[in-house]
């Protein structure tokens, strides 16, 4: 079936007596009454059996199950584990994998709170980290003898470089037993999907497409093979789970996301070209472009695009971007993407970059690209830089 069948038609209940809800019900349990001691220990299963036995609230409900197998075909894994936002799945991939004196790899354009998670609290447990540049060429020459995992991001955070996951992983391969693990936000498992390419993880916030209305925080990993064992398994331990009413908002945003996500790209790539011939614009990061370095690897490897991206404006406006982003009307300003409101937020990548050197160029504005139409975006854009330049 086509994706769009699929969200709609996927992790619905089955008929009772003819009849079905077309929402899987809402269950909001703590505690699981059975029906007697025998009920109570065949319904509790070991590891990765019981991943979805209904037991005790904190190892999910029937509601957040349906959201887990929702994500799982989307993403065509092997389970899906669910988090309070889109960083704690990236801490509980990190702490599920790591341990002290294991080596990681980082893509150098990594979610900037992840790099304070590294450098406040794993450096301190014993787990060593490189970061490296999105643009290299040859992976082999950083892996060491205790590297345990690839970390990486496509596209890469405000810069928006895209990995070539199925070499990194068959690099890691080649070198034995290393993870991949990639977060996959930016396509939410719809126009990309890393475990398909040979990543073993892929991670996404659903605050963002999946829940599509601002409104939620959540997050997911989708694992295959032994790795859903071993995430399941340190979830469990470390007990952590999600709001049954959270995950009803995030399973309820999904639905639509095949109609949604689209349409935040056809407005995105209007606005992008749009501004490329603005002759305050220095560059406009978004690979959908075909001026984009990595247009060649989007066009063979997604499908789509979000409605995200980065302007990067010439160093003349570097006083300047303030007064650019404080005069949109149209524009939120405001963290976080992927719903349907546009947003504008000025980016600073120092102390974001460990590598690759982006000193001397001019200011980053990162644009979120919601469902207003594009011309009014255009035109709000148009009145906003015609201001700023005073």
């Amino acid at each position: 079936m086509k994706r769009g069948t699929r969200l709609v038609h996927s992790a619905r209940p089955p008929y009772a007596d003819g009849r079905r809800p077309v929402n899987p019900p809402l269950v909001r349990a703590s505690t699981v009454d059975f029906e007697s001691m025998a009920a109570m220990s065949a319904a509790q299963h070991p590891g990765i059996e019981g991943a979805q036995s209904f037991t005790y609230g904190v190892r999910g409900t029937p509601t957040t199950f349906a959201l887990e197998t929702l994500i799982t075909e989307l993403e065509n894994g092997d389970g899906t584990k669910l988090y309070s936002s889109g960083l704690e799945a990236i801490a509980a991939v990190l702490l599920a994998f790591l341990r002290p004196g294991d080596h990681l790899l980082v893509v150098d354009t990594v979610y900037s709170p992840v790099r304070q998670l590294l450098e406040r609290f794993l450096r301190e447990r014993g787990v060593h980290f490189d970061f490296y540049s999105p643009r290299e060429s040859d992976l082999s020459r950083l892996i060491k003898p205790a590297t345990r995992m690839i970390y990486t991001e496509t596209p890469g955070s405000v810069t928006m470089e895209l990995q070539d996951i199925a070499a990194i992983a068959e690099t890691a391969r080649r070198h034995g037993d290393i993870l991949v693990a990639c977060d996959n936000t930016w396509a939410s498992g719809f126009c990309y999907r890393p475990l398909d390419h040979g990543a073993d993880l892929s991670i996404v916030a659903g605050t963002k497409y999946l829940g599509g209305h601002s409104d939620v925080l959540m997050g997911s990993v989708t694992a295959s093979g032994n790795a859903f064992e071993t995430l399941h398994e340190t979830s469990v331990l470390l007990g952590l789970a999600v709001s049954t009413d959270d995950a009803a908002l995030v399973l309820r945003g999904a639905r639509t996301l095949h109609i949604r996500y689209p349409a935040h790209a056809r407005r995105a790539l209007a606005v992008a070209e749009w501004l490329a011939d603005r002759e305050e614009v220095a560059a406009v990061h978004y690979p959908p472009l075909p001026e984009s370095p990595d247009h060649a690897l989007w066009a063979s490897r997604f499908d789509g695009a979000a409605g995200l991206f980065s302007v990067e404006l010439t160093t003349a406006w570097q006083d300047r971007v303030s007064a650019f982003v404080d005069g949109l009307s149209l524009f939120g300003r405001g963290a976080s993407w992927g719903g349907f409101e546009s947003l504008a937020l000025p980016c600073s990548l120092k102390g974001n970059r460990s590598v690759d050197d982006w000193s001397g160029r001019g200011p980053l504005v990162r644009l979120q690209i919601g469902l207003e139409d594009a011309e009014d975006l255009i035109a709000d854009l148009a009145q906003a830089l015609d201001g700023a330049r005073g």
